[in-house]
């Protein structure tokens, strides 16, 4: 009997693997067809950073910049060796559709080790857990999102596997705390989500110490391997930028950019210095990550309140394990954007509320795996509470499912709130790519270019140009400060026609003030709405 219960369940695994890899790679063959997988400015520049590691006049690990963290980048790199898959920008979706299926597997595996427990006592157990799988794996948000180089998929694969390590070893199993800790390692290697998740997990642990007694060897060798990742970017940091918060607090970070945009007499982000109103809005793009219809939003955002009360009671009738308390970790990503929109300088602005434009919506799908865990709570324990009705029962049950389906109705119908951001957002960016690559691609393929990239770095993917052409930022030495006079960045903008055949310069960036009133040949000038006035020189 216990090895055909094992084999059914290794047979449930390779069905929701398979149903992941087809959702995964029938949405990538799509959306690349489309034309959607490169929309996001963000996803251009991440595959640059990864690209330029090895193509660059000055190639080498210093290319990884220093606000965006390392492992996504890494990750890519292997794949965008091919100019093919670099220049589609599919070398950089790779990762993310990898991620997407192992996440999925994982939510399967967490919620199947929780609940399967308790199939004895609640036959609505086994559903739930098939039921939180459809939740995260057909969310249309989600799907487009794993499509594209940018890091949300990869970061909840991380996520949810941590969580699922962290709930075994809650269940018994003392070795899953160390995988717990690589998982860790591996998030806060991917976004800064993940160290506000270790910090609280090495609490929560350090708190069981001192109660419980737990081992201490393993909880160190945890400590260690979760802190690993934060300490090492504070010493790159240090080492590099002479700043271990070169990120935070840097010229590229969040608040330096918000900063510049108030200096442009933008008025600051909703929610600024108010953590109230910060997760307010966090809450608001979670609803749009999960519908695009008013009343059904609200639901769900009530079913994260019902979660909590919902755990809490089948827990203590011991309807499910007592390592269930687990999934709470799911909430996690509402403090710490609550926070970091208040105090760290990040922006969420969302369709219907001010300033009623949509950016940064896509930081809601972190709150996509509670919601799941939400609904499979609520699936326990509708059954837990209708078992003598098996009619008000299949009730209940069919009410959920049609919830759900018309809640990603909703989203299919007005297209993804992801994918509607990146084209409000990013139609002029691509409009002024497309006609400056059209330009640059006339050029004599041996030329030097002298541009700077942290807008439109994505010019060189669609014109096919090397990056190392390009004499641009990253061709400096950042541990020279403020500026590098011996680096080939500051010596080609003090005499561009000695290092460069042509320059590219966009109104305001370091070429356009560089070139400035030095009567270098005007090739081309390309004016496109809202985006600055463009100009390609010949410097010789």
């Amino acid at each position: 009997m216990q090895a055909q219960a094992s084999s059914g369940w290794d047979f449930e695994i390779r069905l929701v693997s398979w149903l992941a890899l087809c959702i995964s790679v029938f949405s990538f063959l799509y959306y690349y067809r489309t034309g959607d997988i490169m929309l996001y400015g963000d996803a251009e520049a991440h595959i640059n950073i990864a690209r330029r590691v090895f193509d660059s006049k000055t190639p080498g690990p210093l290319q990884l910049g220093t606000v965006w963290l390392p492992l996504p980048h890494l990750l890519m790199m292997p794949f965008l060796v091919s100019g093919k898959l670099w220049t589609t920008g599919v070398g950089g979706s790779i990762p993310s559709l990898v991620a997407y299926v192992f996440s999925v597997i994982g939510m399967f595996r967490l919620m199947r080790g929780l609940f399967g427990q308790a199939e004895a006592k609640n036959p609505g157990a086994h559903p739930a857990a098939w039921l939180a799988v459809a939740v995260y794996a057909f969310n249309p948000n989600l799907i487009y999102m794993q499509t594209t180089a940018m890091g949300e998929a990869l970061y909840l694969a991380f996520f949810i596997w941590a969580v699922v390590h962290f709930a075994e070893y809650l269940r018994g199993r003392a070795h899953s705390l160390l995988k717990c800790g690589w998982c860790l390692l591996a998030a806060s290697l991917t976004r800064y989500d993940g160290w506000f998740l270790a910090g609280i997990l090495a609490v929560i642990l350090i708190i069981r110490w001192a109660v419980q007694r737990i081992s201490f060897r393993r909880l160190l060798g945890f400590v260690l391997i979760a802190a690993a990742a934060p300490a090492l970017w504070l010493a790159y940091n240090a080492a590099v930028y002479g700043n271990p918060l070169e990120f935070e607090n840097g010229p590229y970070s969040a608040k330096a950019i918000e900063k510049r945009s108030e200096n442009r007499s933008a008025p600051g982000h909703p929610g600024s210095g108010n953590v109230y109103v910060s997760g307010l809005y966090f809450l608001k793009s979670a609803e749009w990550n999960m519908s695009s219809n008013a009343a059904l939003q609200r639901i769900w955002v009530l079913l994260l309140f019902a979660f909590l009360a919902g755990l809490a009671w089948l827990i203590r009738s011991n309807r499910i394990p007592s390592s269930s308390w687990s999934l709470l970790l799911f909430a996690i990503p509402l403090p710490f954007y609550a926070l970091s929109v208040a105090y760290a300088g990040v922006p969420i602005f969302i369709p219907s509320w001010w300033p009623f434009t949509q950016y940064n919506v896509r930081y809601g799908m972190q709150l996509l795996p509670a919601f799941a865990a939400a609904l499979a709570i609520l699936l326990v324990s509708a059954s837990h509470l209708n078992l003598r009705s098996r009619a008000a029962s299949i009730v209940i049950n069919l009410s959920i499912v049609a919830f759900v389906a018309g809640s990603y109705a909703s989203v299919w119908k007005a297209a993804p709130i992801c994918l509607r951001e990146a084209q409000v957002n990013m139609r002029g960016r691509i409009a002024l790519e497309t006609q400056l690559a059209k330009w640059l691609g006339v050029l004599p393929p041996n030329s030097t270019l002298l541009m700077y990239l942290g807008s439109y770095s994505g010019t060189l993917q669609r014109a096919d140009i090397p990056i190392s052409r390009v004499i641009n930022e990253g061709n400096h030495r950042p541990w020279k400060r403020p500026t590098d006079p011996d680096g080939l960045w500051e010596r080609a903008l003090a005499d561009p026609s000695k290092y460069a055949n042509y320059a590219v310069a966009f109104e305001g960036d370091p070429v356009w003030q560089a070139l400035h009133d030095r009567h270098f040949k005007e090739l081309v000038e390309i004016q496109t709405t809202g985006q600055p006035r463009t100009v390609l020189y010949s410097t010789r």
